[in-house]
């Protein structure tokens, strides 16, 4: 039944793609090249729909009670209109964000999706988040919704990176027995594979806001689900997961502060950028990406089964691994290398 979801989702995707991708430039949702921009001909944006309508249609042909699973339909429903409404007409920050909380706020206070406290390691008491517990559970997911579509640079980039992490997040549920985040997991996978045939280098497609909101807002749910009310360390694990759209995220913030730009500032200096100025071809680029995102998902798997101080090991190894990388590629700046800098003065006669 699993791989039959998939196999459906996936064919689905294959047949509608072509239709949205025609529907894409009749609506004006188009990507025009730019400086920003890696593609040198106007492209349909807009594709993410084609994996929606698949999830959609797989979801209902294999999911019981539909009722009950309303909140997270109607959640991606949401983000899909938000999502569509930026490709067609390129919205302001603002009423993106607010689709965004909006989504956030119908899986959180309808579905009743909230992280309300965590084990500590080393501690016998739980913190309890309280009246935080909504504010924290939708910052992640407003959080996870735009890594995802911050690293939708390249073809196929988001899309490939995105089934990694849901592979990942499927596998583990599968070895919890939680066939309803694997069920969905998979049905994701087969919806965005079918899409990445024509949206791999070199792109027929795009899968736009559309496609990037809502995986993002699909990937932020299903790791909550299988990792809500856990101790610390298994709350690290879907941060793992998502390690290369939070890294790359992450030091984004730090780059604007460093250069004292806005946080909000678009510029051409994300993973994707750094790894093609150092002479990587798009193509290498991306496949680079899936390694790096296929290692953090393998080394989330191993986590969850690592003791107390193999998990703790694990972490500083894991961040000590991406501060290095980071400096080497220039992620920050060039001349952002404390770590390096610090190696080196140690290394010095």
């Amino acid at each position: 039944m699993l791989i039959g979801a998939l196999l459906v989702a996936f064919l689905l995707s294959i047949f509608l793609t072509p239709f949205v991708g025609k529907l894409a430039f009749k609506l004006g949702a188009t990507d025009k090249p730019n400086e920003r921009k890696v593609h040198s001909k106007i492209m349909p944006r807009m594709g993410g729909l084609a994996i929606f309508l698949s999830f959609f249609i797989t979801f209902l042909l294999f999911m019981d009670d539909f009722v009950k699973q309303l909140p997270l339909l109607v959640g991606a429903l949401v983000i899909i209109l938000i999502g569509m409404a930026d490709d067609i007409y390129e919205l302001r920050a603002a009423p993106k964000f607010l689709g965004q909380v909006l989504a956030a706020l119908i899986i959180v206070l309808w579905g009743g999706l909230e992280v309300e406290f965590i084990n500590l390691p080393f501690f016998t008491d739980t913190l309890e988040f309280g009246v935080l517990s909504i504010p924290i559970t939708i910052l992640w997911i407003v959080g996870i919704i735009n890594a995802i579509n911050l690293i939708d640079g390249l073809d196929g980039l988001a899309g490939g990176v995105s089934t990694i992490a849901l592979v990942t997040i499927a596998t583990m549920a599968l070895i919890q027995h939680d066939l309803f985040v694997a069920m969905i997991a998979l049905i994701v996978i087969g919806s965005t594979l079918g899409f990445l045939k024509f949206n791999f280098h070199p792109a027929k497609i795009f899968m736009g806001d559309t496609g990037a909101l809502f995986l993002g807002y699909i990937i932020a749910v299903l790791s909550l689900l299988g990792f809500k009310n856990v101790t610390m360390i298994s709350l690290i694990v879907p941060i793992i997961i998502l390690g290369v759209p939070i890294s790359d995220t992450f030091f984004a913030i730090i780059r604007r502060v460093v250069n004292k730009q806005p946080i909000s500032a678009a510029d051409k200096s994300h993973l994707h950028h750094c790894l093609i100025n150092l002479g990587f071809t798009h193509k290498q680029t991306v496949l680079l990406i899936y390694a790096l995102a296929a290692c953090f998902g393998l080394a989330a798997i191993i986590f969850s089964f690592a003791t107390m101080w193999g998990a703790l090991f694990l972490v500083t190894g894991l961040l000590l691994i991406i501060e290095i990388f980071v400096e080497k590629i220039g992620l920050v700046n060039s001349n952002y290398q404390p770590l390096l800098k610090m190696l080196n003065f140690k290394n010095k006669p």
